[in-house]
């Protein structure tokens, strides 16, 4: 019975207090690694945000290709309507 007793020291409902540590160890570190996933410096979280950014982008860039090319056609306009130099 002393045999049985001693064996039974160093484990925790039939599990060894080596195999809680290193489930905990594992569990742990996998948590860092999810977090690190959520918010760190190549996130989701930043995904996200970059993915707005360019479609805010975007569309900045059609407004001002529209702005530009209403600003030609009135430059073209006005340029049509100066006296050419030659007939200075």
């Amino acid at each position: 019975m002393a045999s049985k007793e001693a064996g039974k020291k160093g484990e925790t409902l039939g599990l060894s207090l080596k195999v809680i540590a290193i489930t905990a160890g594992v569990i742990i570190l996998f948590g860092v690694y999810v977090g690190v996933l959520l918010f760190g410096e190549n996130s989701l979280v930043v995904l996200s945000r970059l993915k707005q950014d360019k479609m805010r982008l975007f569309e900045e860039a059609q407004l001002l290709k529209n702005e530009n090319q209403e600003l030609q056609k009135e430059f073209f306009e006005l340029k049509q309507l100066e006296p050419s130099k030659e007939s200075l």
